[in-house]
């Protein structure tokens, strides 16, 4: 009996070990699998979890966010009160996160550029102080250095009833500093409007400078121009709203500092560990991008007679920002993370509004999950406005 044989234009149908044998059917087998795998065990995890809550009656869910949180915050951006609901502390929480964090990024760039600068400067002493500042407080972990300022400021300054006054209305005591603010008023929210639309008439003033610069070759007063917009724009708006002059200052009233606007110890602790901390890091990284640019930049901008401060900020420091802002990023990240440390010096932050949530309702997995996405927001969005920077920032090539 003669064996079948196929035509040569046949295709002949492949076996299941043909398949397998594909690499690239195995590599979607071999994702498959580990994906199920996954949700195999965050079934077992999720189900386990709740198994043993029931049996230690522990109620699950989100709805103690509505329930009354009867405990107090010591600092808040937003009216709040023991009445107030556990999502409006938690709210509080991450607010003062954000704060901390916020001014925490903008003063550990400023110092840190300075440093970094300075510890390529061709004087000896700001050289190598420069160094002595990035290596102590580089290796110090930086809990220990929240401990030394919140330890250091409450015992370097008096009691409220011999408060220091550097400035008129200014007062510093072992509670904090005080400053004196205006007292509320609908003219300071045209004011805030007003700065908004000056960044915006800015952004289109600035475009339209380049384009003419292109066209003509005739630099435009940008940065006077800038400033003559946004403040004039913000004072015109000051005197529509009735130009209000009341200040809300801050005086001793029994044995303690009452009006004013208060920065506490805890804060000023937490931001300046954070800030010297992260301050080194950031220095290092904008030295090292400004070894990057080659120094035939130097030789071009002191062959055209350019005076070395105004090289390094026209010249050098733009191009050695297009390296330095990936692990700028970084830094920034680890800045907003580091700041859950904030609990450790008694700060209200996210972490502690939490831990303190915890504790009441004993929903430890609801409360931990809730700042570990908030966590994990901030960071999302700090990493999508560092990557819109770097990509406005990158050299596009013709």
């Amino acid at each position: 009996m003669s064996k079948p044989h196929h035509a040569p234009g046949d295709v002949r149908s492949k076996s299941l070990t043909d398949y397998l044998n594909d690499e690239n059917v195995r590599a979607v087998l071999y994702q498959v699998v580990a994906i199920g795998l996954i949700i195999l065990t965050s079934w077992y995890l999720v189900s386990n979890t709740l198994d043993n809550l029931e049996q230690q009656n522990i109620s699950t869910g989100y709805s103690f966010l509505d329930l009354e949180a009867s405990f107090e915050i010591s600092e808040s951006m937003i009216d709040y009160s023991a009445k107030s609901t556990y999502a409006t502390a938690l709210l509080v929480g991450l607010l003062n996160t954000i704060k901390v964090a916020f001014l925490g990024i903008i003063l550990c760039t400023i110092i840190g550029i300075i440093f970094g600068v300075a510890r390529l400067s061709s004087n000896w002493i700001v050289r190598k102080l420069a160094t002595v500042y990035v290596e102590t407080f580089r290796n110090i972990p930086v809990l220990l250095q929240l401990f030394f300022w919140y330890a250091l400021i409450p015992n370097s300054f008096p009691h409220p009833r011999d408060a220091l006054e550097p400035l008129p209305g200014v007062l510093l005591t072992s509670r904090g500093l005080y400053l004196p603010v205006p007292i509320a008023d609908t003219a300071y929210t045209l004011m805030g409007i007003a700065a908004i639309l000056a960044l915006v008439a800015i952004y289109f003033v600035k475009k339209w400078a380049k384009k003419r610069q292109d066209a003509t070759g005739e630099p435009f007063p940008m940065t006077a121009a800038g400033f003559g917009i946004f403040f004039g724009l913000v004072f015109i708006a000051y005197l529509l709203g009735g130009a209000p002059t009341e200040i809300d200052m801050p005086t001793l009233k029994g044995f303690n500092i009452r009006g004013g606007y208060n920065i506490s110890p805890e804060f000023l602790a937490l931001l300046i560990g954070l800030t010297v901390y992260t301050s080194t890091y950031v220095a290092e990284v904008v030295r090292s991008g400004i070894q990057a640019v080659p120094n035939g930049q130097w030789e071009a901008a002191d062959s055209l007679g350019i005076k070395r401060s105004v090289a390094l900020r026209k010249v050098i420091l733009p191009q050695s920002m297009r390296v330095a802002i990936p692990p700028l990023t970084n830094q920034y990240l680890n800045l907003t993370k580091n700041s859950s440390l904030a609990v450790a010096v008694g700060y209200p932050d996210l972490v502690s509004v939490s831990n303190t949530t915890m504790n009441q309702t004993g929903q430890a997995i609801e409360a931990i999950s809730i700042f570990m996405l908030i966590y994990l927001g901030l960071s999302l969005l700090t990493s999508l406005f560092m990557n819109w920077f770097n990509k406005k920032m990158a050299l596009v090539e013709r």
